[in-house]
């Protein structure tokens, strides 16, 4: 296949390209790192990269917390025009196929059980209580410690900040494209990425790239809240090969499929800051108690509907990643 990777030239889009091609496609390449005019929101430019194409790969995203509600107008401009643009131009050029790079993030808190009351979906965490140090979401209904577990796709979306929304639009509108042209969309809900090429000293990166420019730079890598919080750390070439796979698959068309994409290996924060100085050679990480609004506690996908479904898992295990980590070259943008 002939397939359009919009974002191509970045962290995970670079990737993508590399494992599209040595699976015998033809990626070709949609990005302003390397073209200026290849801005995702230009119908012009858009349609033009669409010639030819048989599917398209959509990477391109303003990603990460950010620094602040100003920047809304940004990521909406970015993520959610973009994507309507792009969509409109498949529709127009006849392309029915299309792989998303969704988040985790559209789940806001990840699944919570009560021992009394079972399943139950915390409220945001308070100022009041992260600024006293309690990191930990509590039951709803009785006040009682919550046990965290895997969320699965059905579970309820819950966005908790403006990039989590834009994330979760952006299937939205993938799923009406699929329902009004008949194509096929599969969205794949990205975990916590790392690996070589990630960009450097940028607060629209994720924790991992965080810690890995601190130590770049001979600093400790600073912890937030009490480095409890739970995340799945994903290898970005086990991310790529998901993208192939997903491309590759018999999806039903006139509909958006969504998959977790995640290790499978749930490990706190703290944990992934102190293998990686362990790898990288120092100093160990600082736990600092400051905390981000707009961050959630504890968010781990099942991802066994993807393994179960397409055949793909990840191969590329925590402690060897995080050794490759370490030493790999970070880009500056």
């Amino acid at each position: 296949m002939r397939v359009l990777v919009t974002g191509g030239a970045g962290f995970i889009g670079s990737h993508v390209v590399e494992a599209l091609a040595a699976h015998g496609h033809e990626p070709v390449v949609f990005d302003v790192r390397e073209d200026a005019g290849a801005d995702v929101r230009d119908p012009g430019a858009v349609a033009r990269a669409l010639s030819g194409v048989d599917a398209v790969c959509h990477q391109a995203a303003m990603v990460g917390l950010g620094s602040g509600f100003a920047d809304a107008p940004e990521y909406v401009s970015r993520n959610d025009l973009g994507t309507a643009v792009l969509l409109a131009a498949m529709a127009d050029a006849g392309v029915r196929r299309l792989v998303l790079a969704g988040s985790m993030v559209v789940y806001g808190e990840g699944r919570y059980t009560c021992e009394r009351h079972k399943g139950v979906r915390p409220d945001a965490r308070s100022v009041a209580d992260l600024a006293a140090g309690r990191f930990e979401p509590m039951c709803p209904v009785c006040g009682a410690e919550l046990n965290p577990g895997l969320v699965t796709e059905d579970a309820p979306v819950d966005p908790r900040n403006v990039y989590a929304t834009t994330k979760l639009t952006q299937e939205h509108l993938g799923a009406a494209w699929a329902r009004a042209t008949g194509g096929s969309a599969v969205a794949l809900r990205y975990h916590n990425v790392y690996g070589p090429r990630m960009p450097r000293d940028t607060p629209y990166a994720g924790v991992a790239s965080f810690f890995r420019s601190a130590l770049a730079r001979g600093e400790a890598p600073r912890v937030y809240e009490d480095g409890g919080q739970r995340r799945d750390f994903v290898h970005v070439r086990d991310v790529a090969a998901a993208n192939v796979t997903a491309l590759e698959a018999d999806s039903p068309g006139g509909a958006l499929t969504a998959y977790n994409t995640g290790s499978g290996e749930p490990h706190t924060v703290g944990e992934m800051a102190r293998a990686l100085a362990t790898a990288y050679g120092g100093p160990e990480p600082v736990v600092t108690g400051e905390y981000r609004l707009g961050d959630v506690r504890h968010i781990t996908a099942d991802s066994s509907r993807l393994r179960a479904e397409l055949g793909w898992r990840a191969r590329i295990g925590f402690t060897e990643g995080m050794r490759e980590f370490a030493r790999a070259e970070l880009r500056r943008d």
